[in-house]
């Protein structure tokens, strides 16, 4: 049996095409967005003794522990839309909007996992923190989760600049 190995390396070019096609779907460019946002959605679990989750500290203020999953269910990629929003009480907070797909697992989460808690990791700018840690008491069905973040106003405005910046790229690449 002969091998040759330009026909080898011409396969393996044509696969190494291929995955960079297909990969490109998995998500938006961040190195095409001027100030791209990352916010990741973990799932509050008990303490198993494995490197599959982690205890986090949550609230600059009062700060408080959550032992998270490592892996976040929901990510940036998910978020068509982000907003700051003013309460009644004089305070703010974020409002996201979720693709079809988080939306679905937004609610396959909130359904199985009611009274655990979401901390929301985000990065922003050279910024990374544990935004907050809400409860979910219900399910959410409609993809809308809002939080009150640990963080300025100004810095909620630049949170939410760079999602609506990664959310269209979303949409041109869902296109």
């Amino acid at each position: 049996m002969k091998f040759r190995t330009a026909q080898f390396n011409l396969i393996l070019a044509g696969a190494w095409v291929l995955c960079q096609a297909g990969c490109a779907n998995l998500g938006p460019d961040v190195k095409r967005v001027k100030h791209p946002t990352l916010l990741r959605f973990h799932l509050e679990v008990n303490p198993d003794g494995t490197d599959r989750n982690e205890p986090v500290r949550v609230n600059r203020a009062t700060p408080f522990a959550v032992n998270v999953v490592r892996e976040p269910f929901v990510t940036e990629n998910h978020i068509m839309e982000a907003a700051v929003v003013d309460d009644s009480y004089g305070g703010f907070f974020i409002r996201v909007q979720l693709n079809k797909q988080g939306t679905w697992l937004l609610e396959q989460y909130s359904t199985a996992n009611k009274g655990k808690r979401v901390a929301l990791f985000c990065q922003f700018g050279n910024t990374t923190r544990w935004l907050a840690a809400p409860l979910m008491e219900s399910r959410v069905a409609n993809g809308q989760f809002a939080f009150t973040p640990d963080a300025s106003r100004e810095e909620a405005d630049r949170i939410v600049l760079g999602l609506n910046e990664l959310g269209k790229q979303v949409k041109k690449d869902e296109i």
